[in-house]
């Protein structure tokens, strides 16, 4: 691989990035160029590899204006070897010292695409052999204004009291279902939106919905964003039984502000919860697989 030119970027190589044909041009992505006008990417925590002049890999790590973490890798596209893309990752990784998270973006149903497959085998073997380990997957589903399936009348739904309430069942719930955007709460503002929420979220209470059956509380959920960007971003559960209608409940007070899509984000591994967002009309937009160095602390 002694072929390899291997360099950050300078301020103005937006073109020589984008030169690299996108392999999987049906993920909704953020452009490079606007990344880099955000203040997201910044050329020197961009990096390439040439091979004769051409962009064989990129790397792209992303940390936000005022974000409290360290970047993580975003964008990592690789058209050359395994091999190739590892060393890219060991010379990045040596100057921005040391390996982070890789947030590796992929479409929907992606084992079961074997066009995708193709694509994405070179850049996940290239973080494993630079030392990055497989932790997780997390799927992120889209509600588009399917009807929603009518409440059975078992339960009550009304928005909590206070505060107080919303961090009194929040301390009860042991793993919520569905935790929309809790990788960016954790890199920005170093919040865990499991067990503190309205850290990130803020303290309105009007979007959230407490779930009731005989009056007493069997689940909480809190949506964020009306027409602009709205998403479930917390459901949990003190009673199982009660996520079909909490869900439909969550959804409709978004519909209620102007919302045409909800998104959601769920661990791979909760096959019930997916199962239950797919029977309120919820389709896979995305995966996105979650790697990081060995001993990462969560």
């Amino acid at each position: 691989m002694t072929d390899l030119l291997i360099r950050p970027l300078v301020a103005g190589e937006e073109d020589l990035f984008d030169s690299m044909p996108d392999p999987l041009p049906q993920l909704r992505q953020v452009a490079y160029a606007d990344g880099v006008a955000g203040g997201g990417y910044r050329p020197e925590t961009t990096w390439v590899a040439l091979r004769a002049g051409r962009v064989v890999g990129r790397a792209a790590w992303l940390r936000p204006p005022g974000a409290l973490g360290a970047p993580w890798l975003d964008r990592f596209d690789l058209d050359a070897e395994p091999e190739a893309g590892a060393e890219l990752l060991h010379a990045a990784h040596e100057a921005l010292g040391g390996p982070g998270r890789y947030y590796a973006a992929l479409p929907a149903h992606w084992r079961r695409r074997p066009e995708v497959l193709a694509v994405v085998r070179a850049p996940m073997e290239a973080a494993r052999l630079a030392g990055l380990v497989e932790r997780g997957e997390r799927l992120r589903c889209s509600w588009t204004g399917t009807p929603l399936p009518a409440s059975s009348g078992r339960y009550d739904f009304r928005a909590p009291t206070d505060v107080a309430e919303i961090n009194a069942l929040v301390a009860r719930i042991a793993e919520p279902d569905v935790l929309t955007g809790a990788e960016i709460a954790r890199a920005v503002s170093g919040v865990d939106l499991a067990s503190d929420p309205l850290a990130w979220l803020g303290d309105a209470t009007e979007k959230w919905r407490v779930a009731l059956e005989g009056g007493q509380p069997v689940g909480l959920a809190g949506t964020f964003g009306d027409a602009c960007y709205p998403l479930l971003a917390y459901l949990g559960l003190l009673d199982e039984a009660a996520r079909p209608e909490l869900l439909g409940e969550a959804v409709r007070v978004l519909a209620a502000g102007g919302a045409r899509e909800v998104v959601a984000d769920v661990d791979a591994r909760r096959v019930a919860v997916l199962a239950e967002l797919e029977r309120t009309g919820f389709r896979q937009l995305r995966s996105r697989v979650v790697f990081a160095p060995p001993h990462h602390a969560e």
